[in-house]
This record gives structure tokens, C-alpha cells and sequence, in this order.
């Protein structure tokens, strides 16, 4: 029967999404294998290729399509298989007593060469077992036995229904290992029990693969930050002409700026990922509801110990990268606005270097102007005087010594007169040409 509304595309989506991280329910004696592998953010074809061929090892049929995961029972073992931002997750459990908790890893059951070949690289691996109320109770001897007479940490959780054991150390068979005993548990409180513990496991090694990056990024930092020092010292102390010129220093900055950039592109998104599984792994101890056996240290008091430091320098070193590429940038602004006022300088005292030339050039024109009235009324009454004489030779009865004389006040006036109209046209054309 059809709706009698229309659905939001996104709807079905967003309903699936509230069941992607469900939970296998589990029972006591049973044991858990769990394989977290980083392939980054890309390749899920690849491994979502690797879960077929698992499935098709063991004859079940081909899915049409995998979300983000997947369950299936392959023989006497159950399989889940997750897709996160960054890694991939397979957790196999199977049901059954055992002796040691930790001899025959569920593991051990599947397909060797398929195990080699999981895409990407394992973060984690983790043996956990559960035992049921009905065994004997552990003594101290058998529990250090069990983890390597290493520092036990542990706690009653799910408000006393169950007590974990767990020494956060991976063991000569390449696995880290969790004992679990359960103490009136069900088999949903199990099941959750165990994905949370798992998943405290994977996202606090997700967290902490960040510390490195973020060491490596400090070392650098650094070395920036002396060298800012040293710049804006050169900068304060105002011995750039003696020492290194202001476009040396400007150069050097732009060299700081782009190292601090490059670190920071290279960490952001790690030191950020590094917080998101911090607040996971805070969010999932504080939902085993643990309490405190006595003599040891509780999960959380343990991972707080060693994980927030570790969460606390990423952040540091993410706040001072920043700091440091502000610094950067405000001592570039403040040379640059140096340097512009130093080519403002230079430019006012060209303007005014011009200027004086100008003036000169003016007085060189208004005395060569003079010459040129000189100059032309010479030729100008040199010409007259030709004239006049060839007037007097044709018997005009005239001077033309004295004509000639008389006529050198009129030439110079003419000629002046012609200069000065001349030089108005040419400075009425210049003022309709701007």
C-alpha cells in the first residue's frame, strides 16, 4: 500500500544509520577475536571485496550491497564487519568452554592467507574471552599467569554484573588480551559489554597514533619559532640596513609562513580526529559503569593517565601552530607596512628630485627663450638691412644704416611677441589633451 505522503529521501537513511553500531549478543563461556586495520578514508571497494571472499570461503551467498556493516555466522563462528572514517573492524566470536582463555584465538579458525591479506594495516587485536559464573574463580597466580605477571588493571562493570581484566599489553602472539567473568550479565548487557570495551581499545589507539605526528610537528615548530624570534628581533632593534635588508627579511618570513602552513595542512585533520576519539573513548568508559577492585586501577583511571597527555600535547601543539602562524603573519603585515613606507620615502623624495628638475629645466627654457629673441631679431634685422640697402641702391631715397637701427626695436618686439603666442597655443593644446 502506498504512503499517503511524500517521504524525505533521506528518511530510510537516516532510520538504518540509529543500527549501524548495534551489537552481537553474547553468552558466557564464549571468546572474541577483534582486528581493527587503518585504510584511511578511501578503498572501501577493496574492503568490502576482501569481506566477499571470506563469505565465499565459506559458502554464503554474495550480498547485493554492504553498508557500513555487515554480520553473517560463518560455521560456528559469528562475524561482524564495520566500516569507520579511518579503519575497518572484524569481530569474530564463537561459543564454547575453554581452559586457558587465551590459547586458541577464534582466529585460528579462519582462513590464514585471508588474514594476511586484510587491506591496510592492524591497529589493534584483541583476544577477550568470557568466562560464565558457574567456572571457579581466578586466583592471582592464575590471573598473572593469563596476562604475563604484567601490571593488571581492572574493574567490576555494568554496575557489578561482570568483572574485566585486561593489562593494555600486546602479548607474543601479536594480540592484547581482556578477560571478562560474568557476574549475573545477560546476553545484550554482554554483547554491549564487549563492543564497548572493543571499541575503548580501537579508538584509543586511533587517538594515540597522533602523538607522533605531533612530535614530529613540535620539533619544527621549534625551529620556527626561534627564527621569528630572531626576525622580529632584527625588526624591533632596526639594524635591517646593516645586518639584512628588509626584502631578505621579508623572504625569510614568507619562508616561516609556508613551513608553519605545510605542517599544519599535514596535521589538522589528525589532531582533530584525534579529539573526536578521545570524547568516544571518554563517552564508552563511562558507560561500562565501573566500579573499583580493590588493588587495582580502573580502566579509566588508567587510560586518563596515559591517553589525556597524550590528547593534551596534540591539542597544544594544534593551538601553537596557529599561534605561530599568526605571529607569522603579523610580523609579515608589519614589514611589508615597513617596506611600503620606506618606497613612500623614496617615492616623495623622487617627486620632489623631479620637481626641482622641473623648475631648472623652466629657467633653462625662459633663458634659452631669451637667446632665441636675440637670435632670431639678429637675423631679422640682418634681413631688414639687407632690404633697405637694395631699396637705397635703386636710388629710394632712404638710410639704410639708420632705417636699420631704427628697425631693431620692432624685429626683437615681433620676435618676442611670435615666441610667447607660440608657447600659449602649445599650452592650451597640453591643457585640452589632460
Amino acid at each position: 500500500m502506498p504512503l499517503p505522503f511524500k517521504e524525505h529521501p533521506l528518511r530510510h537513511q537516516a532510520i538504518a544509520e540509529l543500527h549501524a553500531r548495534t551489537y552481537e549478543p553474547l553468552r558466557a563461556p564464549e571468546r572474541v577475536s577483534h582486528l581493527a586495520a587503518v585504510c584511511g578514508e578511501r578503498g572501501s571497494g577493496r574492503n568490502v571485496r576482501h569481506l566477499i571472499r571470506l563469505l565465499e570461503h565459506f559458502g554464503l551467498p554474495v550480498p547485493d550491497q554492504v553498508d557500513q556493516h555487515y554480520s553473517a555466522v560463518l560455521g560456528d563462528i559469528r562475524m561482524r564487519w564495520e566500516r569507520h572514517t579511518e579503519f575497518v573492524s572484524y569481530t569474530f566470536s564463537k561459543r564454547g568452554p575453554f581452559v586457558h582463555p587465551f590459547a586458541q584465538p577464534v582466529l585460528r579458525d579462519l582462513p590464514q592467507d585471508w588474514l594476511r591479506e586484510i587491506p591496510g594495516e592492524v591497529i589493534t587485536a584483541i583476544s577477550l574471552a568470557i568466562e560464565s559464573r558457574d567456572m571457579p574463580e581466578r586466583s592471582q597466580d592464575e590471573l598473572d599467569s593469563f596476562f604475563s605477571s604484567n601490571q593488571i588493571i581492572g574493574s567490576q562493570v555494568v554496575g557489578g554484573a561482570a568483572r574485566a581484566w585486561s593489562d593494555m599489553r600486546i602479548h607474543g602472539d601479536g594480540f592484547s588480551r581482556i578477560l571478562i567473568r560474568d557476574q549475573g550479565l545477560s546476553d545484550n548487557q554482554a554483547g554491549r559489554l564487549v563492543k564497548r570495551i572493543l571499541e575503548v581499545n580501537s579508538y584509543r589507539s586511533m587517538a594515540l597514533i597522533g602523538l607522533p605526528a605531533a612530535r614530529e610537528a613540535n620539533a619544527i615548530l621549534s625551529q620556527a619559532d626561534r627564527r621569528l624570534v630572531e626576525v622580529a628581533a632584527r625588526m624591533s632593534e632596526q639594524e635591517t640596513s646593516e645586518h639584512c635588508s628588509e626584502s631578505d627579511l621579508l623572504e625569510v618570513l614568507t619562508t616561516l609562513a609556508s613551513e608553519i602552513e605545510a605542517v599544519t595542512a599535514r596535521t589538522s585533520y589528525r589532531f582533530e580526529a584525534v579529539r573526536a576519539y578521545y570524547a568516544v573513548v571518554q563517552q564508552r568508559l563511562e558507560q561500562l559503569r565501573q566500579r573499583r577492585i580493590e588493588g587495582l586501577q580502573t580502566f579509566t583511571e588508567f587510560l586518563e593517565a596515559r591517553l589525556a597527555p597524550a590528547v593534551a600535547t596534540c591539542d597544544s601543539t594544534s593551538r601553537r601552530q596557529q599561534d605561530l602562524a599568526e605571529r607569522a603573519a603579523r610580523l609579515t603585515s608589519l614589514l611589508r607596512a615597513r617596506v611600503e613606507v620606506g618606497l613612500q620615502e623614496q617615492n616623495s623624495g623622487l617627486l620632489e628630485s623631479m620637481d626641482q628638475r622641473a623648475k631648472l629645466q623652466l629657467r633653462l627654457q625662459e633663458t634659452v627663450e631669451g637667446l632665441s629673441v636675440i637670435a632670431i631679431g639678429y637675423y631679422g634685422v640682418g634681413l631688414v638691412g639687407y632690404l633697405l640697402k637694395g631699396l637705397e641702391a635703386h636710388g629710394v631715397p632712404i638710410d639704410a644704416g639708420y632705417a636699420t637701427g631704427l628697425s631693431v626695436p620692432l624685429v626683437v618686439l615681433t620676435a618676442w611677441l611670435g615666441l610667447r603666442r607660440m608657447k600659449a597655443r602649445l599650452l592650451k593644446s597640453e591643457e585640452v589633451r589632460d
